[in-house]
């Protein structure tokens, strides 16, 4: 058991939005077993939690209940995995005696984290001096177990990762990829920040016709060659859109069938991640493994409908469903797009998002000469008008999913018969 320096950890249990803005910040645990030995279900709840977070998700965790005694017990015939995680409610004494069983029995390459129910700091020097990584007092929270692993195998002078922003719309047509891109440029001219911007429609994605770009090379050879993927070759994939905008441009062709793998896109967005501190994740709207992976693993996500009823149903199965693939994450965002199409009976932006139980990051009126012509050609909406109020708004939305500012919220009036309608009639 080696020896890591202490950093101790409140007995009490955070909320759950103390949770989502401790765990915000936590970087991806690298690929470990654990293995944790729990005498209580108080302690076994928030680890097996833990396990599920998406921040965990390449590391394979075992809970087992049963404290040191069946630790000893396991490890006389089964190989120790990369951290133990075990709790003891044994008097300090009996704790260390104990321990110096297990070191006989476990290979001293694992870490070890003890759980104990004494806040003694003679205990915790002993447990030092024993080799054990850390030691924290219950109660625990889920954040603690996620933080507390990730402060032992994740290196604190490692580059830092960039945050992942995934756009994707409630149905097709509805501007996401439009507003992704405007979004991504609007980051990187306001802020001077490095934007990646990676497009997922491989098939039918329309990033390098929006940047004006036609790249020789693109995403394709990244997710059909991932055995090259690295900072360097990504590099050469990327087409320069701005001063500080690159594109993983998709091919638009339709020469192969665009079938993959539930992860095939997570080396790509790794690396990528790597290279600059904002990668906006294109990402179309279908439902596959390599899309719901996408999403799980994405920092931030934002919806874009049209105030529909159908739009209305499918953002909110998209909400409830990745609220409940992301339980340690804020909710989606919210954009409502193309609001005042003339003759158009719409759903009132109030009545949209009450049900969807969010404040929308945006509303952005209909105005297609504004749109079409930055489309036609080939420019984002702030270099056809930069005062245009949609830019401004596509501004905020920067400022907000940067953390710089935080959505308004606004006042809610009544459904209008909405939800009934979302309910399947009986027969």
């Amino acid at each position: 058991m080696s020896n890591l320096a202490y950093d101790s950890v409140s007995e009490d249990s955070e909320t759950p939005q103390q949770d989502i803005a401790a765990m915000s910040a936590l970087r991806p645990v690298p690929r470990i077993s654990i293995q944790a030995f729990c005498e209580t279900e108080s302690i076994a709840g928030p680890i097996e939690r833990a396990g599920e977070d998406r921040r965990m998700a390449k590391a394979h965790l075992k809970v087992h209940m049963g404290g040191v005694a069946t630790a000893i017990e396991f490890y006389q015939s089964a190989p120790t995995p990369n951290l133990i995680i075990l709790e003891s409610r044994s008097e300090p004494k009996a704790l260390l005696g104990s321990l110096r069983e297990l070191s006989e029995v476990c290979d001293p390459t694992s870490k070890v984290v003890i759980i104990g129910h004494y806040n003694d700091v003679g205990l915790y020097r002993e447990l030092i001096r024993a080799g054990i990584s850390e030691y924290v007092v219950a109660p625990i929270s889920m954040a603690d177990i996620v933080s507390v692993i990730s402060s032992i195998f994740v290196d604190p002078e490692a580059d830092p990762i960039g945050r992942s922003i995934a756009f994707i719309g409630a149905k097709g047509g509805v501007g996401s990829s439009t507003i992704a891109h405007n979004v991504a440029w609007s980051m990187s001219n306001l802020f001077s920040s490095e934007v990646v911007v990676a497009d997922l429609d491989l098939a039918f994605g329309t990033a390098n016709i929006n940047f004006d770009q036609d790249p020789a090379q693109g995403i394709a050879e990244a997710v059909f060659s991932p055995e090259r993927i690295d900072e360097v070759y990504l590099d050469r994939l990327l087409a320069q859109c701005a001063e500080r905008l690159s594109l993983l441009a998709a091919p638009s062709t339709l020469d192969r069938v665009y079938d993959f793998d539930p992860e095939a896109f997570s080396q790509i967005i790794d690396t990528a991640q790597r290279s600059a501190p904002v990668l906006v994740l294109d990402v179309p709207h279908v439902w596959s493994g390599w899309s719901k992976s996408t999403l799980m693993q994405a920092d931030d996500i934002v919806i874009t409908a049209t105030p529909e009823l159908a739009n209305l149903r499918n953002a909110k199965n998209l909400i409830d469903t990745l609220q409940k693939l992301r339980p340690n994450d804020a909710p989606p965002k919210l954009v409502i797009n193309q609001v005042g199409i003339a003759k158009r009976p719409e759903i009132s932006a109030e009545d949209f998002a009450e049900p969807l139980g969010i404040t929308p990051l945006a509303v952005i009126p209909f105005e297609p000469q504004l749109f079409g012509n930055a489309a036609n050609n080939g420019r984002m909406l702030g270099e056809m008008d930069a005062k245009n109020p949609i830019v401004q708004i596509v501004n905020e939305m920067a400022h907000v999913l940067t953390g710089r500012s935080e959505i308004k919220a606004k006042k809610k009036i009544g459904l209008g018969g909405i939800l009934g309608k979302l309910k399947p009639k009986k027969k």
